[in-house]
């Protein structure tokens, strides 16, 4: 019997393992308050390693025949297929895109699935430590030297024609937003002005009391917010 042979004794085990691996770095996530959890991660790694159980025992059990079967043909087709649950924990609104890392974490739960389905045990744990210390740790040092910052760009429309955009420049000052360019269109017919503010904010920031400030320089008909493009 070799370490990839499937008996229920090892198949019950790769599957806590699976689950364990899985859901510690389940638990880092939804501590960040994202939508997939322990539950979501562990059952994603629990499938792949069943997937590759699967794929492990059909050579055995089909051993007679001429071509018993690929045991890399059911686990190639999670590696393909996880992209699906993974798109739906990206969260796209107007001014965000939210849930790229969870989804990055639950494809590579996936591999950590198949890797203790298959028997690399070791490589799965140390797969998990590393996975673990991307996810905690490098968003620690992130934060250490203020790298949070998002590019964004802010539109406002003035329903008339101004001269200066310095309040502005105050506001983004006392606010800690960073000012790189910006863009006006001016339109004399109505009188209206919209301004185009690209900008770097630090993902704690409070929009809210940002837009608040601006609209109190001049009269204002819409402030909206946006990545950057």
């Amino acid at each position: 019997m070799t370490a990839t042979d499937v008996t229920t004794g090892s198949a019950i085990c790769k599957l806590v393992v699976s689950a364990l691996l899985g859901g510690a770095i389940g638990f880092e996530r939804k501590r960040k308050g994202q939508i997939a959890g322990s539950r979501t991660f562990a059952l994603i790694s629990m499938g792949a390693t069943l997937a590759m159980l699967v794929s492990c025992a059909i050579p055995q059990l089909f051993s007679h025949l001429d071509n018993g079967g690929d045991p890399a043909r059911i686990a190639a087709q999670v590696i393909s297929g996880i992209g699906f649950l993974g798109a739906g924990a990206i969260i796209q609104t107007k001014a965000s895109v939210r849930g790229l890392t969870t989804a990055a974490g639950i494809w590579v739960s996936a591999g950590l699935g198949l890797a203790v389905g298959i028997g690399l045990y070791v490589i799965a744990f140390v797969a998990m430590i590393l996975i673990l210390i991307t996810l905690v740790v490098i968003n620690n040092i992130e934060a250490r030297f203020n790298l949070e910052w998002e590019s964004h760009i802010i539109n406002i429309k003035i329903p008339l024609i101004i001269e200066s955009i310095d309040a502005y420049r105050s506001i983004f000052e006392q606010h800690g937003v960073k000012l790189h360019e910006w863009y006006i269109d001016a339109d004399y017919n109505r009188p209206a002005t919209s301004i185009d503010f690209v900008v770097q904010i630090r993902e704690n920031a409070d929009i809210l009391k940002l837009f608040a400030a601006m609209q109190q320089v001049y009269p204002t008909n819409n402030i909206s917010l946006q990545n950057e493009i």
